[in-house]
């Protein structure tokens, strides 16, 4: 299927809530529209030349892990353009292949990475207090040093420890 290229994306007539770093999402009413763009995001900065197609493989990657873990809630509802609203119709060059029906939800302000290796804030924190989010690790660790085991990591852990993360994942109302 042929996927057009896209960074920003405008849908006359739906309501966009916000443009993140690599998704727009669209108000449907009692559901949202995610869309995957392919937009290339580094260190929380959008550059300006995007990657084709980018878009519909990270959309696929979701639809397939959500698809796959379908026994735990999770906000997903339908990525095929076939089960799309009709009002979301006029917009299948824009959308299929790279967006996805979602149900409304709190979002947990949490995003986690697992590392194997020391690099980036985490090779930045550990040289002045030997630890990543608040966990320390063995002495001795260099610039791009292999991890003893991979590392979960909160994505913004200058903010927050992984047992801040924790806490709030664990304690989330359903």
């Amino acid at each position: 299927m042929a996927v057009a290229l896209q960074s920003f994306l405008d849908l006359p007539g739906i309501t966009k809530l916000r443009s993140g770093k690599v998704r727009e999402v669209f108000d449907l009413g009692e559901t949202l529209l995610f869309v995957a763009t392919d937009r290339l995001s580094a260190f929380d900065v959008i550059l300006p030349d995007p990657i084709p197609r980018k878009g519909a493989v990270l959309n696929q990657l979701s639809t397939f892990w959500f698809r796959r873990f379908s026994k735990i809630d999770n906000h997903f509802v339908a990525a095929n353009f076939n089960d799309f609203p009709e009002a979301l119709q006029p917009f299948r060059l824009q959308l299929a292949g790279r967006s996805m029906i979602v149900r409304k939800a709190r979002p947990l302000p949490v995003e986690c990475v697992v590392r194997g290796y020391l690099a980036g804030s985490g090779w930045k924190e550990y040289q002045e207090s030997q630890s990543v989010c608040g966990e320390k690790l063995p002495s001795g660790l260099q610039l791009a040093s292999q991890l003893p085991e991979p590392w979960p990591m909160n994505h913004h852990c200058s903010s927050r420890t992984n047992r801040q993360g924790i806490w709030i994942l664990a304690t989330a109302k359903r």
